[in-house]
């Protein structure tokens, strides 16, 4: 793929950065767009987007960015092409792409969902409060 944008599901699930929200849309044939920004500004985009923030570098994010993981997992469930950021990518973007995998079954551990994750885009950089929230999610993983 030469696009800024990766696929962490093939055909279905997309990540990237704000800036590749618009490109992923029009070449993925993407149903939803997730904003995963705090700061997010009101947008006159071209596609559907919903904001679903997690606020950066802050604790107890748990209740956000479950939600955000289950939109993702509704949306996909439901035969939907979804494509989430944050600001760049990694962090907030990085938490859910993690959660979607545990969620899914696509993982069965945090460090498998995260390898895979990474695999898929590798500026993930999840932080250690978003793992404390994920930690907290899924005790299992």
């Amino acid at each position: 793929m030469n696009n800024n944008y990766h696929e962490l599901i093939k055909g279905r699930i997309y990540i990237g950065g704000a800036d590749d929200a618009e490109e992923a849309a029009q070449n993925e044939q993407i149903d939803f767009v997730l904003d995963l920004r705090a700061e997010s500004p009101n947008s006159d985009a071209e596609y559907t987007r919903i904001h679903s923030p997690i606020v950066d570098d802050a604790g107890d994010q748990d209740d956000s960015i479950k939600e955000s993981i289950h939109r993702v997992v509704s949306a996909y469930n439901d035969g939907k092409n979804v494509y989430f950021h944050c600001q760049g990518g990694s962090n907030r973007t990085g938490t859910v792409a993690v959660g979607t995998l545990l969620e899914l079954g696509k993982a069965k551990t945090l460090d498998e969902a995260v390898a895979m994750a990474k695999q898929s885009r590798p500026k993930i950089n999840v932080k250690p409060e978003m793992m404390d929230s994920l930690r907290k999610l899924y005790p299992q993983a």
